[in-house]
């Protein structure tokens, strides 16, 4: 049966009413019924607040406000388009930064001005064929079921389709990836190829060398693949990140000023380059990467407060404190009532203050950042409550800054990215080695109860062990250690007693506590798959 746009639903994203025109006429002459027409981004992001669209044809240059890259960044984030909608970016621009700007949000189609009806037809055919062909995988994905997605997966590979052979391939490593089953996904990208030199399987095996914490030879692997594929954006990203893994941060701003010199419209990567460039003391590089973040953030779903506080701390850093009490004005008035960035503003300003000699506006801009620290909890962004220890300890608040400090490292001492912050912040003030007894001391209590807990588990007292961590995340709640051993016990108590839906959403509401600390997600999908296999068996008994 031959493909018809009869039945979708479709949204056309065009600024200009000419086109927007021509394409609507072209739907209908394809038999599209439901079209809908917005002619600038935030129309389009409410179009698709309101209703669920099969096909979205979106515009990148949309003139004032959000470009077509910053739509579909947004609709993915907020979860407006789902795995069945297939979104196309149209441009007219064919130059290697637009194309590869376009391309860097992974579109399900790019199509350049002009085009014609065939050619839409021939491209939203093809589109729809694969995701009808993976829609089965897409849904278990969609749903957080890694084992259904991996078992209906290798289902479809059986099936033998040659023209989705690759595809299938491609998915399955990915998958194995999540699961933490490295050889799988290994023996997937060899067996490709050793037919084909295919740039996502090079990628792949890096990708495994990076997780297994062979960070050289991953290293190795990613320049080699980036010297052979120059415009593989996402190789450039996982580059960084292995640089970043051996605090080799000269190395992580020279890979991203490479990326940023191919598609500049990256606000990630800008961000990325602004931090390390800062951490380089390349603060020029640093000014202009933060100016570029606060830009591209007007309009995108990845702005932020903190934006505009590194570029004032830069400026701070340059003596150019007009500059930064100006940064932190327009930070207010486009945060207005945002109790973070208040929070920023206040501690950026007790420096700049400091700075200036007004020792009387720089206290009150300590207390006012001390007071909404403290009613924030751990809420607020961890590298900010270090700014705020830090600026405690230079205006002699000894008093506040450790006691913010002990919350911070109960809450984060098994992650040692943070204590080597940590260690850092407290060296380039004075103060080496100032909270290694601190650290120490929690290091071993947290050793203590995890070795108790696992004894407790081991001699089958489940509920005990439960128990003793239960208590143990009331003061350690982002303890990433607690939230694995307890995601441990309760699974295996599913294997050995009563399946209740209370145990079920206590699991859940771990899981979804363990991503957002940021638990290795190898590790967790680990967890995932064998908490799935343990639902679809007692499904069955059911």
């Amino acid at each position: 049966m031959s493909f018809s746009l009869a039945g979708k639903s479709i949204l056309i994203v065009e600024d200009n009413p000419v086109f927007r025109k021509a394409m609507r006429d072209m739907l209908y002459s394809l038999q599209a019924v439901t079209v809908v027409e917005a002619d600038n981004g935030i129309a389009a992001i409410n179009a698709m607040s309101k209703s669920s669209f099969d096909i979205v044809l979106c515009d990148y240059n949309l003139g004032v406000g959000k470009n077509g890259q910053q739509v579909l960044e947004e609709a993915r984030h907020r979860n407006l388009i789902d795995y069945r909608c297939v979104f196309v970016l149209i441009s007219a621009e064919q130059t290697t930064s637009a194309v590869l700007g376009v391309m860097d949000s992974k579109p399900d189609e790019y199509l350049t001005k002009p085009f014609n009806a065939q050619q839409l037809m021939s491209r939203l055919t093809r589109n729809f064929a694969r995701k009808e062909f993976m829609a089965s995988v897409d849904k278990a994905l969609a749903a957080g079921d890694l084992s259904k997605a991996i078992q209906l997966c290798d289902a479809l590979l059986l099936s033998g389709d040659k023209k989705m052979h690759l595809h299938l391939l491609k998915m399955r490593a990915e998958l194995a990836i999540s699961a933490g089953d490295f050889d799988k996904a290994r023996q997937i990208y060899h067996e490709v190829l050793e037919h084909r030199e295919l740039p996502w399987a090079r990628l792949g095996l890096g990708v495994i060398d990076f997780q297994n914490n062979n960070i050289e030879q991953a290293i190795a692997g990613f320049q080699s693949l980036v010297a052979d594929n120059p415009m593989l954006m996402e190789c450039y990203d996982w580059l960084g990140k292995a640089y970043e893994a051996l605090d080799q941060y000269s190395d992580v701003e020279s890979v991203l000023q490479q990326a940023l010199q191919l598609s500049p419209q990256s606000i990630l990567r800008q961000k990325k380059l602004a931090e390390a460039a800062d951490r380089n003391g390349n603060l020029e590089t640093a000014e202009k990467a933060y100016k570029s973040v606060v830009k591209l953030g007007k309009h995108s779903v990845h702005r932020s407060c903190s934006d505009f506080a590194g570029l004032a701390k830069l400026y701070a850093k340059t003596n150019a404190a007009d500059e930064a009490l100006k940064t932190l004005e327009e930070m207010r008035k486009e945060y207005a009532n945002h109790p973070e960035a208040e929070l920023r503003a206040s501690t950026v300003e007790a420096d700049v203050y400091k700075t200036l000699g007004n020792d009387e506006l720089s206290q009150k801009a300590l207390l006012k950042a001390v007071d909404i620290c403290g009613r924030l909890g751990n809420k607020a962004p961890r590298d900010l409550q270090l700014e705020v220890v830090k600026t405690c300890f230079l205006s002699d608040e000894h008093d506040k800054a450790e006691e913010i400090l002990y919350d911070l490292i109960h809450a984060h001492i098994d992650d040692e990215q943070f204590l080597n912050d940590l260690r850092r912040m407290q060296s380039g003030i004075g103060m080496d080695n100032h909270s290694e007894i601190l650290i120490q001391k929690t290091k071993q209590a947290l050793i203590a109860t995890n070795n108790k807990g696992v004894a407790l588990y081991k001699q089958g007292k489940f509920s005990e062990a439960l128990d003793l961590f239960e208590q143990a995340i009331l003061t350690m709640p982002d303890n990433k250690t607690i939230i694995v051993n307890m995601l441990k016990i309760m699974i295996h108590d599913l294997k050995v007693n009563e399946f209740c839906e209370e145990k079920n959403q206590r699991i859940r509401a771990l899981f979804i506590k363990a991503k957002q600390i940021g638990v290795d997600p190898h590790k967790l999908g680990i967890l995932q798959m064998e908490y799935a296999k343990l639902r679809q068996s007692q499904a069955v008994k059911a």
